[in-house]
């Protein structure tokens, strides 16, 4: 049989339609490294210009500034949000950018500050947070734009510490804001007795803090009851053994100096929020206190929650837990929403009750 001969039109059309495949199978498969790319500010952080400190006299400069919620106890609740910015332009975002606000009042704070509002009034600072793209990468450049974040956290901790003179306290953070307020509590809170004293816990949520870094005057939980102690976790699903091993590969965690090291092989401090103890033994799916998408909800207007859902247990150092089959727990959004903090809160109900139970420990602790 006698072949036809393409014409130079055909042969060109042909050649595109190669082209695009091409292109189409080099954007499924490099897709994430072309969009990470995108974020990095493309300037070393020695040369680059961070954006101007906020005044923590200002009532502007606090996404939540002593918020209470109706019914709300007594205990001054400091809270460190996560990450918001993305990044491209900076390292380190500028306070009120539009697009990071929008996340953490809509996303963030009803679902991860939410339930410490029954504790009492909540304080959360906007800060010069380091963006995503420091989150993906190892770059030293990343590390000093994670560190310098740490200042503006100090400021605010000062600022709020000044209005909150006496009576409990509580400390929450949950991604980069746990790995900032970890290294607060331990060069502020951990040498000062009179703030030791006043603690009622430290909750440091999706965070990965090594074995022996934690001040050994707040070590982590044992039991429900016990003050000035930490909630540390690092929650994966149960059989997505591909996102421990990048948790693992990726964590970095806060030395003696304040630079920020990788964790060497060393297993992480893992807290269970729904036992409130570091005991390994699996926790059942009916002792889970509530589950909840508060996305989009009110400050201080409290989230239907899903109990005896979620069982958990500490394995290996992270919070393996299994995943509710419901739309509402899904991760969507853009690529780098889906790496942002979850847009739902798997231990709201523990969390909410963890907090008040130590916060009637505290007072029972101090009455008279």
């Amino acid at each position: 049989m006698k072949l036809r001969r393409l014409t130079f039109r055909q042969w060109v059309g042909w050649i595109g339609l190669t082209m695009v495949a091409i292109l189409t199978i080099a954007v499924a498969v490099w897709r994430g490294d072309i969009l990470r790319a995108g974020l990095d500010p493309q300037v070393p952080f020695q040369t680059y210009k961070p954006p101007i400190a906020p005044d923590y006299g200002d009532p502007a400069a606090w996404a939540l500034r002593d918020a209470r919620a109706q019914g709300a106890g007594d205990a001054a609740v400091f809270f460190v949000h996560s990450t918001t910015y993305e990044g491209g332009r900076h390292w380190n975002g500028p306070i009120g950018d539009r697009k990071s606000d929008d996340w953490l009042r809509r996303v963030v704070l009803p679902n991860h500050a939410g339930p410490f509002a029954a504790a009492g009034p909540v304080s959360a600072p906007l800060y010069r947070q380091a963006s995503l793209y420091t989150r993906l990468t190892l770059r030293e450049d990343a590390r000093e734009a994670r560190a310098f974040a740490y200042r503006d956290i100090v400021s605010a901790f000062d600022a709020w510490i000044a209005r909150h003179p006496t009576g409990p306290i509580v400390l929450a953070g949950v991604e980069q804001g746990g790995d900032l307020l970890e290294r607060l509590t331990r060069e502020r809170v951990a040498r000062d007795p009179a703030l030791r004293d006043r603690l009622v816990a430290v909750y440091l949520m999706d965070v990965i803090v090594p074995e022996g870094r934690l001040a050994t005057n707040i070590p982590a939980c044992s039991r429900r009851d016990q003050l000035a102690c930490a909630i540390v976790y690092s929650p994966v699903g149960d059989h997505n053994e591909g996102a421990a091993n990048r948790r693992l590969r990726r964590a970095l965690s806060w030395d003696d100096r304040g630079h920020l090291v990788e964790l060497q092989g060393r297993t992480p401090i893992c807290v269970n929020p729904v036992s409130g103890s570091s005991d390994e033994t699996p926790v059942a799916a009916r002792v889970s206190r509530g589950a909840t998408n508060a996305t989009g909800l009110e400050w201080g207007a409290r989230p239907a929650l899903r109990t005896r859902e979620i069982a958990t247990e500490c394995r290996e150092g992270l919070l393996r837990h299994t995943e509710p089959d419901l739309e509402a727990y899904r991760e969507t959004g853009s690529w780098a929403d889906r790496r942002k903090s979850r847009p739902y809160n798997l231990f709201y109900g523990d969390l909410e009750a963890d907090v008040q139970t130590r916060a009637a420990a505290w007072r029972a602790a101090h009455a008279g």
